[in-house]
């Protein structure tokens, strides 16, 4: 997916019976779905089931079995409530006759209520910083084949990262960490549209930032990443084909799972959305 077009078109599902939805895969590299593509489906889905003047305002999901991107994904929406000021859907996405995610949704209409929020962190803009595909070809020779695999695949979001750290090549690193992002090229005005695109977006970086204080051990053996579950609150309105900040951390890791979260914000300094995610981290064999 060279451009935001494409991923805009996969998340473009097609209508097969009420509260049925069918949509394919892109590969990022790998013959899994990506948690991010099925994240946004799953999003999508539910949006097309809730009246327009409503938005989401967060959403909880699990990630069952992995998908396999060379089969369709079934998204089947339960209409749990429809409220005053809120709607809440479930969405189940079948493959092969299982669930391999779910995902509960709540919608709201917009409200006046208290206003407060953390401060942005203070880092270099974008401006400057080096992109993902011009860290791989600089230093793409000495990544680890599937890390590089999966960096060099076209990917409709571009990154910047502004600490230049890799979990398996710098060492022991504090589990922090701050990614510009925005679509590869100009999106529709649509506020659902950016939405289900950052919810694209979040599932990168997240994980690996739990790697960083492991980074000597992890560059020793295989590493098995795998998310088990997503959370996402939207919190103020924003437009996903202008720069936004991601600033990670990572609080903990322990039992074979490392805990993620995620601030992101407009360059206005403004708390847009924030993500949580829990995810499978251990050695491959243990």
């Amino acid at each position: 997916m060279n451009d935001i077009q494409a991923l805009l078109s996969l998340l473009d599902l097609e209508p097969i019976e009420e509260n049925l939805f069918r949509g394919q895969s892109r590969s990022v590299g790998s013959g899994r779905v990506f948690g991010g593509q099925v994240l946004a489906q799953a999003l999508q889905s539910a949006m097309r089931t809730v009246p327009e003047d409503r938005v989401v305002h967060s959403l909880h999901a699990y990630f069952i079995l992995p998908g396999d991107v060379a089969h369709p994904i079934i998204f089947e929406v339960d209409r749990i409530r429809d409220g005053g000021s809120f709607t809440t859907r479930r969405v189940k996405a079948i493959q092969k006759g299982r669930a391999i995610f779910n995902m509960s949704a709540s919608f709201q209409k917009e409200q006046v209520g208290f206003d407060h929020q953390l401060s942005m962190p203070n880092v270099k803009p974008p401006e400057g910083l080096m992109s993902w595909d011009e860290l791989v070809a600089q230093y793409g020779g000495q990544l680890p084949e599937g890390i590089r695999r999966f960096l060099e695949v076209s990917h409709p979001i571009e990154f910047r990262p502004v600490e230049r750290v890799h979990p398996m090549l710098s060492g022991k690193q504090q589990p922090l960490r701050h990614v510009w992002m925005r679509s590869k090229g100009e999106m529709p005005p649509a506020r659902r549209a950016h939405q289900a695109v950052l919810a694209y977006a979040s599932d990168y970086n997240l994980l690996t930032t739990a790697l960083l204080p492991h980074g000597d051990l992890a560059a020793q053996t295989q590493v098995q990443l795998a998310s088990l579950d997503h959370a996402m609150w939207f919190h103020r309105p924003f437009r996903a084909d202008e720069w936004l900040l991601y600033a990670i951390d990572s609080p903990s890791a322990s039992n074979a799972r490392g805990f993620t979260r995620g601030s992101i914000f407009n360059q206005q300094g403004q708390l847009v959305a924030s993500v949580v995610q829990e995810g499978l981290i251990r050695p491959v064999g243990a």
